[in-house]
């Protein structure tokens, strides 16, 4: 049996999970343009307008990052960054706003934000390599195990390193 066509099998029947990021910025354009050059760089947004709106989609869904403005209706970012925390200690949450006072950035970290980033013109580049950055620190290694790494197809062993035994 041909290892590449065993592979490329496997690459089917195996789905990609994009990362998902809940984006809470009440702007339009800003929200708009952050949702749709994060969404090129394959991440999966969802993108809420208020504090109320991004409590409810975090309750209802899973997002590996959140990225939250402070001054939003409904529910402020610091409250809503508050709340989060309540329940879920472990989920890494920036904070991209207008406020750049020393105080305001360390409310932001007492209220539980790995991160604070001051918006700009030219911010989308920092933000980018700080989710990165996070998500490389927060996200599992996914180091394949022998496991993870083992298929069976019929008569056929088959691992990812193209190594073909067949079963006696």
């Amino acid at each position: 049996m041909n290892c590449f066509f065993l592979l490329n099998l496997i690459s089917f029947l195996m789905i990609k999970h994009k990362t998902r990021i809940l984006l809470a910025e009440d702007d339009d354009a800003l929200g708009g343009l952050l949702k749709e050059r994060l969404e090129q760089k394959d991440y999966e947004v969802t993108w809420t307008r208020d504090g109320a709106e991004a409590m409810a989609a975090f309750q209802q869904n899973s997002f590996q990052l959140l990225v939250l403005d402070v001054m939003m209706p409904q529910k402020d970012g610091f409250t809503l960054a508050m709340e989060i925390r309540k329940s879920d200690k472990n989920v890494p949450i920036i904070f991209l706003t207008a406020r750049s006072q020393k105080e305001d950035k360390l409310t932001g970290f007492k209220m539980g934000a790995d991160d604070y980033i001051t918006k700009s013109a030219d911010m989308f580049e920092e933000l980018l390599a700080r989710i990165q950055a996070l998500l490389r620190r927060t996200t599992e290694a996914q180091v394949p195990t022998s496991s993870t790494t083992l298929f069976k197809l019929g008569q056929y062993e088959f691992d990812l390193y193209c190594t073909l035994n067949q079963i006696q």
